[in-house]
Protein backbone atom coordinates (compact mmCIF):
# COMPACT_ATOMS: atom_id res chain seq x y z
CA UNK A 1 0.00 0.00 0.00
CA UNK A 2 3.06 2.47 0.73
CA UNK A 3 4.34 1.64 -2.08
CA UNK A 4 1.37 2.24 -4.54
CA UNK A 5 1.23 5.61 -2.67
CA UNK A 6 4.64 6.42 -3.45
CA UNK A 7 4.14 5.68 -7.08
CA UNK A 8 0.75 7.69 -7.01
CA UNK A 9 2.75 10.96 -5.59
CA UNK A 10 5.30 11.02 -8.40
CA UNK A 11 2.80 10.55 -10.82
CA UNK A 12 0.72 13.46 -9.73
CA UNK A 13 1.89 16.56 -12.26
CA UNK A 14 -1.36 18.62 -13.13
CA UNK A 15 -0.96 18.17 -16.98
CA UNK A 16 0.53 20.91 -19.05
CA UNK A 17 -2.28 22.02 -21.13
CA UNK A 18 -4.77 21.71 -18.28
CA UNK A 19 -3.39 24.21 -16.06
CA UNK A 20 -0.02 25.40 -17.00
CA UNK A 21 0.46 27.27 -13.93
CA UNK A 22 -0.60 24.64 -11.70
CA UNK A 23 1.74 21.61 -13.44
CA UNK A 24 4.80 24.63 -12.75
CA UNK A 25 4.01 24.49 -9.25
CA UNK A 26 3.47 21.22 -9.36
CA UNK A 27 6.78 20.33 -10.86
CA UNK A 28 9.21 22.81 -8.57
CA UNK A 29 7.07 21.82 -5.46
CA UNK A 30 7.81 17.46 -6.57
CA UNK A 31 11.09 17.48 -8.00
CA UNK A 32 12.34 19.59 -4.57
CA UNK A 33 13.70 22.47 -6.48
CA UNK A 34 12.82 25.07 -3.91
CA UNK A 35 10.33 25.67 -1.16
CA UNK A 36 8.32 28.21 -0.03
CA UNK A 37 10.23 31.11 2.72
CA UNK A 38 8.40 32.19 5.97
CA UNK A 39 9.30 36.00 4.09
CA UNK A 40 6.78 36.86 1.93
CA UNK A 41 7.19 36.57 -1.50
CA UNK A 42 10.80 34.79 -1.05
CA UNK A 43 11.92 31.01 -1.87
CA UNK A 44 14.23 28.50 -0.63
CA UNK A 45 16.44 27.13 -3.31
CA UNK A 46 16.66 23.34 -1.90
CA UNK A 47 20.00 21.55 -3.07
CA UNK A 48 18.75 20.02 -6.36
CA UNK A 49 17.54 23.68 -7.46
CA UNK A 50 20.66 25.30 -5.98
CA UNK A 51 22.64 22.91 -7.88
CA UNK A 52 21.56 24.06 -11.44
CA UNK A 53 22.01 27.97 -10.53
CA UNK A 54 26.15 26.77 -9.54
CA UNK A 55 25.92 25.02 -12.90
CA UNK A 56 24.72 28.33 -14.74
CA UNK A 57 27.23 30.31 -12.27
CA UNK A 58 30.64 28.28 -13.16
CA UNK A 59 29.97 28.33 -17.00
CA UNK A 60 28.68 32.27 -17.20
CA UNK A 61 31.94 32.94 -15.00
CA UNK A 62 34.22 31.20 -17.25
CA UNK A 63 32.57 33.21 -20.03
CA UNK A 64 32.63 36.65 -18.39
CA UNK A 65 36.60 36.28 -17.34
CA UNK A 66 37.62 35.27 -20.96
CA UNK A 67 36.17 38.32 -22.39
CA UNK A 68 38.19 40.27 -19.73
CA UNK A 69 35.69 40.90 -16.76
CA UNK A 70 36.57 40.77 -12.84
CA UNK A 71 34.61 39.81 -10.00
CA UNK A 72 34.20 42.04 -7.11
CA UNK A 73 31.18 42.85 -4.49
CA UNK A 74 29.30 45.69 -3.54
CA UNK A 75 27.44 46.36 -0.04
CA UNK A 76 23.45 45.36 -0.74
CA UNK A 77 22.74 48.66 1.51
CA UNK A 78 22.58 51.51 -0.91
CA UNK A 79 21.77 54.97 0.81
CA UNK A 80 18.60 57.25 -0.49
CA UNK A 81 20.82 60.03 -2.14
CA UNK A 82 22.44 57.43 -4.21
CA UNK A 83 19.26 56.33 -5.66
CA UNK A 84 17.75 59.57 -5.97
CA UNK A 85 20.77 60.92 -8.02
CA UNK A 86 19.50 59.85 -11.59
CA UNK A 87 16.28 60.96 -11.72
CA UNK A 88 14.23 58.16 -14.08
CA UNK A 89 16.08 55.33 -12.27
CA UNK A 90 15.22 56.14 -9.33
CA UNK A 91 11.46 56.88 -10.35
CA UNK A 92 11.33 53.68 -12.30
CA UNK A 93 12.81 51.57 -9.25
CA UNK A 94 10.62 53.39 -6.51
CA UNK A 95 7.96 50.96 -6.31
CA UNK A 96 9.96 47.90 -5.97
CA UNK A 97 12.15 49.30 -2.93
CA UNK A 98 12.68 47.60 0.40
CA UNK A 99 14.01 50.33 3.04
CA UNK A 100 15.61 49.94 6.07
CA UNK A 101 14.91 52.51 8.63
CA UNK A 102 16.24 51.11 11.90
CA UNK A 103 19.58 50.26 12.82
CA UNK A 104 19.69 48.14 15.91
CA UNK A 105 17.35 49.87 18.21
CA UNK A 106 17.99 53.42 16.51
CA UNK A 107 16.58 55.43 13.71
CA UNK A 108 18.59 55.97 10.79
CA UNK A 109 19.48 59.37 9.70
CA UNK A 110 19.48 58.15 6.02
CA UNK A 111 17.11 55.56 4.63
CA UNK A 112 19.26 52.56 3.24
CA UNK A 113 17.62 51.00 -0.12
CA UNK A 114 17.94 47.35 0.29
CA UNK A 115 19.98 46.90 -3.25
CA UNK A 116 16.98 46.27 -6.20
CA UNK A 117 20.29 46.94 -8.79
CA UNK A 118 23.34 48.23 -8.33
CA UNK A 119 24.01 51.11 -10.74
CA UNK A 120 24.52 53.62 -8.42
CA UNK A 121 26.65 52.18 -5.80
CA UNK A 122 29.07 51.20 -9.11
CA UNK A 123 28.96 54.81 -10.02
CA UNK A 124 30.00 56.20 -6.65
CA UNK A 125 32.95 53.74 -6.37
CA UNK A 126 33.81 54.74 -9.92
CA UNK A 127 34.00 58.11 -9.82
CA UNK A 128 36.95 57.70 -6.75
CA UNK A 129 38.76 55.04 -9.34
CA UNK A 130 38.91 55.99 -12.06
CA UNK A 131 41.19 59.27 -13.46
CA UNK A 132 42.60 58.89 -16.59
CA UNK A 133 42.26 56.99 -20.18
CA UNK A 134 44.95 54.39 -18.30
CA UNK A 135 42.44 53.22 -16.00
CA UNK A 136 39.64 52.14 -18.92
CA UNK A 137 38.03 49.85 -19.35
CA UNK A 138 36.73 49.07 -16.10
CA UNK A 139 34.80 45.73 -16.71
CA UNK A 140 33.39 44.35 -13.18
CA UNK A 141 30.82 41.97 -12.22
CA UNK A 142 29.31 41.28 -9.22
CA UNK A 143 27.32 37.51 -8.10
CA UNK A 144 24.89 38.88 -5.64
CA UNK A 145 20.83 38.61 -4.27
CA UNK A 146 19.03 41.57 -4.83
CA UNK A 147 15.38 43.15 -3.42
CA UNK A 148 12.41 43.77 -5.38
CA UNK A 149 9.15 43.95 -3.11
CA UNK A 150 6.96 42.53 -5.86
CA UNK A 151 3.56 42.68 -5.15
CA UNK A 152 2.77 38.64 -7.56
CA UNK A 153 5.54 36.51 -7.17
CA UNK A 154 6.02 32.92 -8.17
CA UNK A 155 9.35 30.59 -7.63
CA UNK A 156 12.39 31.38 -9.74
CA UNK A 157 10.16 33.80 -12.24
CA UNK A 158 9.69 36.30 -9.86
CA UNK A 159 10.05 36.57 -5.94
CA UNK A 160 11.07 39.42 -3.87
CA UNK A 161 14.73 38.71 -3.36
CA UNK A 162 16.72 36.40 -6.04
CA UNK A 163 20.16 35.50 -7.35
CA UNK A 164 21.50 36.97 -10.17
CA UNK A 165 24.76 38.66 -11.43
CA UNK A 166 24.82 42.00 -12.55
CA UNK A 167 27.77 43.45 -14.70
CA UNK A 168 28.92 46.75 -14.34
CA UNK A 169 31.47 48.76 -17.12
CA UNK A 170 33.12 52.08 -17.90
CA UNK A 171 34.66 52.76 -21.17
CA UNK A 172 36.17 55.59 -22.71
CA UNK A 173 34.20 56.48 -26.08
CA UNK A 174 30.44 55.87 -27.16
CA UNK A 175 31.35 52.71 -29.35
CA UNK A 176 33.64 50.77 -26.92
CA UNK A 177 30.24 50.88 -24.40
CA UNK A 178 27.94 49.57 -27.28
CA UNK A 179 30.57 46.92 -28.19
CA UNK A 180 30.93 45.64 -24.75
CA UNK A 181 26.65 45.90 -24.76
CA UNK A 182 26.37 43.89 -27.74
CA UNK A 183 29.19 41.18 -26.89
CA UNK A 184 27.31 40.40 -23.34
CA UNK A 185 24.26 40.39 -25.08
CA UNK A 186 25.52 37.54 -27.47
CA UNK A 187 27.37 35.96 -24.86
CA UNK A 188 23.74 35.00 -23.18
CA UNK A 189 22.46 34.08 -26.28
CA UNK A 190 24.79 31.46 -27.01
CA UNK A 191 24.81 30.37 -23.05
CA UNK A 192 21.21 30.20 -23.20
CA UNK A 193 21.35 28.15 -26.46
CA UNK A 194 24.33 25.85 -26.26
CA UNK A 195 23.92 25.05 -22.57
CA UNK A 196 20.16 25.59 -21.22
CA UNK A 197 19.43 24.39 -25.22
CA UNK A 198 16.51 27.71 -24.79
CA UNK A 199 16.71 29.16 -28.14
CA UNK A 200 15.98 32.93 -27.82
CA UNK A 201 15.24 36.07 -29.87
CA UNK A 202 17.56 39.11 -29.57
CA UNK A 203 16.66 42.52 -30.29
CA UNK A 204 16.15 45.84 -29.07
CA UNK A 205 12.99 46.87 -26.34
CA UNK A 206 11.28 50.10 -26.69
CA UNK A 207 11.55 52.92 -25.34
CA UNK A 208 8.75 52.35 -22.93
CA UNK A 209 10.23 48.82 -22.02
CA UNK A 210 13.89 49.84 -21.87
CA UNK A 211 15.59 49.61 -18.25
CA UNK A 212 15.08 52.89 -16.11
CA UNK A 213 17.88 55.02 -16.83
CA UNK A 214 19.19 53.12 -20.09
CA UNK A 215 20.21 54.99 -23.31
CA UNK A 216 18.97 51.66 -25.05
CA UNK A 217 18.39 48.18 -23.46
CA UNK A 218 18.50 44.87 -25.20
CA UNK A 219 17.28 41.89 -24.86
CA UNK A 220 17.26 37.57 -25.33
CA UNK A 221 13.55 36.41 -25.13
CA UNK A 222 12.73 33.15 -25.07
CA UNK A 223 9.32 31.50 -25.97
CA UNK A 224 7.41 28.97 -23.09
CA UNK A 225 5.70 25.67 -23.75
CA UNK A 226 2.08 28.36 -22.99
CA UNK A 227 3.30 30.26 -25.37
CA UNK A 228 3.62 33.65 -23.05
CA UNK A 229 7.83 35.38 -23.91
CA UNK A 230 10.06 34.91 -20.67
CA UNK A 231 12.71 38.27 -20.67
CA UNK A 232 15.55 35.70 -19.93
CA UNK A 233 18.32 38.37 -20.21
CA UNK A 234 19.39 42.21 -20.12
CA UNK A 235 22.29 44.34 -21.59
CA UNK A 236 22.03 48.00 -21.12
CA UNK A 237 23.66 51.06 -22.87
CA UNK A 238 23.76 53.52 -20.26
CA UNK A 239 25.75 56.36 -22.26
CA UNK A 240 26.54 59.02 -19.85
CA UNK A 241 23.05 59.00 -18.35
CA UNK A 242 25.03 57.78 -15.15
CA UNK A 243 27.79 59.49 -15.40
CA UNK A 244 27.19 62.68 -15.89
CA UNK A 245 24.96 62.51 -12.00
CA UNK A 246 28.31 60.74 -10.35
CA UNK A 247 30.90 63.41 -11.92
CA UNK A 248 32.35 60.09 -13.58
CA UNK A 249 35.25 61.60 -15.76
CA UNK A 250 38.63 60.57 -16.72
CA UNK A 251 41.73 62.34 -18.32
CA UNK A 252 41.87 61.86 -21.99
CA UNK A 253 45.17 61.08 -24.21
CA UNK A 254 44.31 65.01 -25.25
CA UNK A 255 44.57 66.23 -21.76
CA UNK A 256 40.55 66.85 -21.32
CA UNK A 257 38.20 65.63 -19.11
CA UNK A 258 35.82 63.23 -20.21
CA UNK A 259 32.86 61.59 -18.99
CA UNK A 260 32.66 57.86 -18.71
CA UNK A 261 30.59 55.88 -21.12
CA UNK A 262 28.59 53.15 -18.87
CA UNK A 263 26.90 49.76 -19.54
CA UNK A 264 25.14 46.94 -17.56
CA UNK A 265 23.55 43.51 -18.23
CA UNK A 266 22.79 40.93 -16.17
CA UNK A 267 20.83 37.61 -15.56
CA UNK A 268 19.31 35.74 -12.47
CA UNK A 269 17.78 32.70 -11.41
CA UNK A 270 14.74 33.42 -13.68
CA UNK A 271 16.72 31.14 -16.24
CA UNK A 272 15.96 28.51 -14.03
CA UNK A 273 12.41 28.81 -14.68
CA UNK A 274 12.94 29.53 -18.60
CA UNK A 275 14.64 25.83 -18.56
CA UNK A 276 11.18 24.38 -16.25
CA UNK A 277 9.24 25.90 -18.82
CA UNK A 278 10.61 25.66 -21.94
CA UNK A 279 11.26 21.33 -21.72
CA UNK A 280 9.27 19.84 -19.20
CA UNK A 281 6.53 17.83 -20.03
CA UNK A 282 3.81 15.81 -18.02
CA UNK A 283 6.26 13.59 -16.94
CA UNK A 284 8.29 16.66 -14.78
CA UNK A 285 11.07 17.77 -15.51
CA UNK A 286 13.59 17.44 -18.00
CA UNK A 287 17.05 19.00 -18.03
CA UNK A 288 19.23 19.70 -20.72
CA UNK A 289 22.89 17.22 -20.07
CA UNK A 290 24.91 20.14 -19.65
CA UNK A 291 23.10 21.86 -17.22
CA UNK A 292 21.69 18.86 -15.32
CA UNK A 293 22.91 18.14 -11.42
CA UNK A 294 22.70 14.72 -12.70
CA UNK A 295 23.42 13.68 -16.09
CA UNK A 296 23.37 9.97 -15.68
CA UNK A 297 21.67 7.51 -13.14
CA UNK A 298 22.28 4.05 -12.09
CA UNK A 299 19.49 2.08 -11.40
CA UNK A 300 20.73 -1.87 -9.78
CA UNK A 301 17.72 -4.23 -11.02
CA UNK A 302 17.31 -7.40 -9.07
CA UNK A 303 20.27 -5.52 -6.45
CA UNK A 304 19.78 -9.26 -4.19
CA UNK A 305 21.25 -10.84 -6.96
CA UNK A 306 24.72 -11.51 -7.19
CA UNK A 307 27.26 -9.06 -9.01
CA UNK A 308 24.98 -6.50 -9.55
CA UNK A 309 25.54 -4.46 -6.80
CA UNK A 310 29.00 -4.50 -7.61
CA UNK A 311 29.13 -3.74 -11.01
CA UNK A 312 26.60 -1.08 -10.58
CA UNK A 313 29.00 0.74 -7.86
CA UNK A 314 32.04 -0.15 -10.93
CA UNK A 315 30.34 1.40 -13.20
CA UNK A 316 29.29 4.85 -11.23
CA UNK A 317 32.99 5.14 -10.53
CA UNK A 318 33.90 4.46 -14.06
CA UNK A 319 31.57 7.30 -14.94
CA UNK A 320 32.54 10.23 -12.80
CA UNK A 321 36.62 9.23 -13.20
CA UNK A 322 35.17 9.98 -16.81
CA UNK A 323 33.89 13.75 -16.05
CA UNK A 324 30.09 12.59 -15.53
CA UNK A 325 27.82 13.77 -13.22
CA UNK A 326 26.41 10.39 -11.66
CA UNK A 327 23.72 9.28 -9.21
CA UNK A 328 23.62 5.58 -8.20
CA UNK A 329 20.04 4.46 -6.99
CA UNK A 330 20.21 1.78 -4.26
CA UNK A 331 17.59 3.02 -2.32
CA UNK A 332 15.12 0.22 -0.94
CA UNK A 333 11.89 0.99 -3.51
CA UNK A 334 10.51 -0.78 -6.54
CA UNK A 335 12.24 0.11 -9.49
CA UNK A 336 8.96 1.45 -10.99
CA UNK A 337 8.63 4.07 -8.41
CA UNK A 338 12.79 4.98 -9.08
CA UNK A 339 11.99 5.29 -12.75
CA UNK A 340 8.72 7.49 -12.52
CA UNK A 341 11.13 9.58 -9.78
CA UNK A 342 14.15 9.99 -11.71
CA UNK A 343 11.82 10.62 -15.21
CA UNK A 344 10.44 13.58 -13.33
CA UNK A 345 13.55 14.98 -11.55
CA UNK A 346 14.53 15.52 -15.25
CA UNK A 347 17.43 13.27 -15.54
CA UNK A 348 19.44 13.21 -18.57
CA UNK A 349 19.97 9.32 -19.32
CA UNK A 350 18.64 6.02 -17.11
CA UNK A 351 20.95 3.19 -16.84
CA UNK A 352 19.29 0.08 -15.69
CA UNK A 353 22.23 -2.42 -14.44
CA UNK A 354 20.37 -6.15 -13.95
CA UNK A 355 22.06 -9.87 -14.80
CA UNK A 356 21.06 -10.48 -17.66
CA UNK A 357 22.80 -6.98 -18.61
CA UNK A 358 25.94 -7.77 -16.74
CA UNK A 359 25.73 -11.62 -18.61
CA UNK A 360 25.65 -9.53 -21.97
CA UNK A 361 28.10 -7.03 -21.45
CA UNK A 362 25.44 -4.08 -21.45
CA UNK A 363 23.61 -1.95 -19.73
CA UNK A 364 20.32 -0.53 -20.68
CA UNK A 365 19.59 3.19 -21.17
CA UNK A 366 16.45 5.10 -21.41
CA UNK A 367 16.54 8.66 -22.67
CA UNK A 368 14.74 11.67 -20.87
CA UNK A 369 13.84 13.94 -24.35
CA UNK A 370 12.53 10.86 -26.00
CA UNK A 371 12.10 8.37 -23.64
CA UNK A 372 14.26 5.91 -25.92
CA UNK A 373 15.00 2.19 -24.45
CA UNK A 374 18.26 0.54 -26.09
CA UNK A 375 21.34 -0.84 -24.81
CA UNK A 376 24.93 0.39 -24.70
CA UNK A 377 28.19 -2.25 -24.27
CA UNK A 378 29.83 -1.56 -20.96
CA UNK A 379 33.16 -1.68 -22.92
CA UNK A 380 33.89 1.77 -23.47
CA UNK A 381 30.52 3.06 -21.75
CA UNK A 382 31.60 6.33 -20.85
CA UNK A 383 32.39 7.65 -24.15
CA UNK A 384 29.25 6.53 -25.39
CA UNK A 385 27.57 8.71 -23.20
CA UNK A 386 28.97 11.26 -23.71
CA UNK A 387 28.19 11.26 -27.28
CA UNK A 388 24.13 10.23 -26.11
CA UNK A 389 24.45 13.16 -23.51
CA UNK A 390 25.59 15.54 -26.47
CA UNK A 391 22.93 14.47 -29.10
CA UNK A 392 20.34 14.61 -25.99
CA UNK A 393 21.55 18.45 -25.90
CA UNK A 394 21.22 19.08 -29.43
CA UNK A 395 17.93 16.71 -29.69
CA UNK A 396 16.55 19.02 -26.61
CA UNK A 397 17.62 22.52 -28.64
CA UNK A 398 16.43 21.19 -31.71
CA UNK A 399 13.03 20.65 -30.65
CA UNK A 400 11.92 23.92 -28.18
CA UNK A 401 13.63 25.81 -31.27
CA UNK A 402 10.77 23.81 -33.76
CA UNK A 403 8.18 24.82 -31.24
CA UNK A 404 9.16 28.47 -31.17
CA UNK A 405 8.98 28.74 -34.73
CA UNK A 406 5.60 26.39 -35.32
CA UNK A 407 4.39 29.62 -32.45
CA UNK A 408 5.89 32.23 -34.38
CA UNK A 409 3.27 34.40 -36.58
CA UNK A 410 4.05 37.25 -38.84
CA UNK A 411 1.04 39.70 -38.14
CA UNK A 412 -0.72 41.79 -40.83
CA UNK A 413 -3.26 43.78 -39.06
CA UNK A 414 -4.43 43.78 -35.18
CA UNK A 415 -6.90 40.43 -35.55
CA UNK A 416 -3.74 39.04 -36.30
CA UNK A 417 -1.50 40.29 -33.71
CA UNK A 418 -3.94 39.50 -30.93
CA UNK A 419 -4.38 36.11 -32.01
CA UNK A 420 -0.41 35.41 -32.50
CA UNK A 421 0.54 36.96 -29.34
CA UNK A 422 -1.94 34.90 -27.29
CA UNK A 423 -0.29 31.45 -28.69
CA UNK A 424 3.04 32.50 -29.63
CA UNK A 425 4.82 35.72 -30.78
CA UNK A 426 3.54 38.29 -33.35
CA UNK A 427 6.19 39.98 -35.20
CA UNK A 428 4.64 42.82 -37.00
CA UNK A 429 5.27 46.50 -37.80
CA UNK A 430 4.91 49.45 -35.67
CA UNK A 431 4.66 53.09 -35.59
CA UNK A 432 7.14 53.23 -32.34
CA UNK A 433 4.54 54.95 -30.65
CA UNK A 434 4.17 54.23 -26.97
CA UNK A 435 0.38 54.85 -27.17
CA UNK A 436 0.42 52.26 -29.49
CA UNK A 437 1.74 49.45 -26.64
CA UNK A 438 -0.26 50.88 -23.73
CA UNK A 439 -3.60 50.35 -25.89
CA UNK A 440 -2.54 46.86 -26.40
CA UNK A 441 -1.28 45.82 -22.90
CA UNK A 442 -4.42 47.95 -21.69
CA UNK A 443 -7.13 46.07 -23.87
CA UNK A 444 -5.25 42.10 -24.44
CA UNK A 445 -2.23 41.94 -21.75
CA UNK A 446 0.02 42.09 -25.01
CA UNK A 447 3.39 43.65 -24.36
CA UNK A 448 6.16 44.60 -27.29
CA UNK A 449 9.14 42.16 -26.58
CA UNK A 450 11.69 43.32 -28.89
CA UNK A 451 12.79 44.63 -32.44
CA UNK A 452 14.90 42.42 -34.28
CA UNK A 453 18.42 43.78 -35.49
CA UNK A 454 17.36 42.89 -39.10
CA UNK A 455 14.66 45.67 -39.53
CA UNK A 456 14.60 45.17 -43.46
CA UNK A 457 11.27 44.08 -44.96
CA UNK A 458 8.69 45.56 -42.16
CA UNK A 459 5.49 43.11 -42.28
CA UNK A 460 3.05 45.91 -43.32
CA UNK A 461 3.76 49.90 -44.41
CA UNK A 462 0.96 50.69 -41.96
CA UNK A 463 1.26 50.34 -38.32
CA UNK A 464 -1.71 47.45 -37.23
CA UNK A 465 -2.42 49.09 -33.97
CA UNK A 466 -3.18 53.04 -35.15
CA UNK A 467 -2.58 52.83 -39.15
CA UNK A 468 -0.20 55.47 -38.96
CA UNK A 469 3.40 54.94 -40.92
CA UNK A 470 5.33 51.99 -39.76
CA UNK A 471 9.08 52.40 -38.19
CA UNK A 472 9.75 49.33 -37.13
CA UNK A 473 9.15 45.79 -36.80
CA UNK A 474 8.94 43.51 -33.45
CA UNK A 475 8.06 41.16 -31.87
CA UNK A 476 4.76 41.27 -29.48
CA UNK A 477 3.58 38.77 -26.84
CA UNK A 478 2.40 38.22 -23.72
CA UNK A 479 4.75 37.52 -21.12
CA UNK A 480 5.71 36.63 -17.48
Amino acid sequence: MAKQKQEKFVSEITPRDTDFAQWYTDVIKKTDLVDYAPVRGCMVMKPYGYAIWELIQKDLDRRFKETGHQNVYMPMLIPESLLLKEADHVEGFAPEVAWVTMGGGEQLTERMAIRPTSETMFCTMYSKWVQSWRDLPMKYNQWCSVMRWEKTTRPFLRTAEFLWQEGHTIHATAEEAEQETMQMLHVYRDFLEQICAVPVICGRKSEKEKFAGARATYSVEAMMHDGKALQAGTSHNFGTNFSVPFDIKYLSKEGKQEYVYETSWGVSTRMIGAIIMVHGDDRGLKLPPHISPIQVVILPIASHKPGVTEKSEEIRQALINAGLRVELDDRDASAGWKFNEWEMKGVPVRLEVGPRDIENGVVTYVRRDTLEKATLPIDGLADALKALLEDVQSNMLTQARAFMDAHTTIAHNLDEVVAGANGGFALASWCGETECEEHLKADHAITTRNMPFDQSDLPTETCPICGKPAKYKIYFAKAY
